[in-house]
């Protein structure tokens, strides 16, 4: 179970060969799961009709991330860790959550979330 951020989907969308190679066969066998934040930030840029068309289509076919008190957690942990004075915004915090949480891996193109990943991964071990 995998959960794409918004830099990854933007690259997938927008065609990236290497990205488009790792992340299509896993989205065909339904190991990609869909959030409404970063959805959220998807569809905030999209540029026209066929574009939130597409988006609409990914969203209604994948599964679902569980969402439930996801705001609260991704609070606490960006106040543990104190990512907020790192520039690691709530959005990313909420999507690291959910992948903690769940127990899923969490792919990204974003430098500090991936800084953040990695010293949560850091104090784990």
């Amino acid at each position: 179970m995998i959960i794409a951020d918004t830099s990854v989907w933007i690259e997938f969308l927008k065609g990236d060969e290497d990205i488009s190679t790792l992340f299509a066969p896993y989205l065909r066998k339904g190991h990609i799961y869909a959030m409404s934040a970063i959805f959220g930030e998807l569809f905030q840029g999209a540029k026209n009709q066929r574009e939130r068309a597409v988006l609409n289509e990914f969203w209604e076919y994948l599964p679902k991330v569980e969402e439930e008190d996801l705001f609260i957690k991704a609070g606490k942990l960006s106040n543990q860790y104190k990512f907020y004075a790192k520039g690691v915004g709530l959005i990313d915090c909420y999507i690291l959550s959910a992948a903690l949480e769940q127990n899923m891996a969490l792919w990204t193109l974003d430098k500090k979330l991936m800084e953040a990943m990695n010293h949560i991964d850091g104090d784990s071990h």
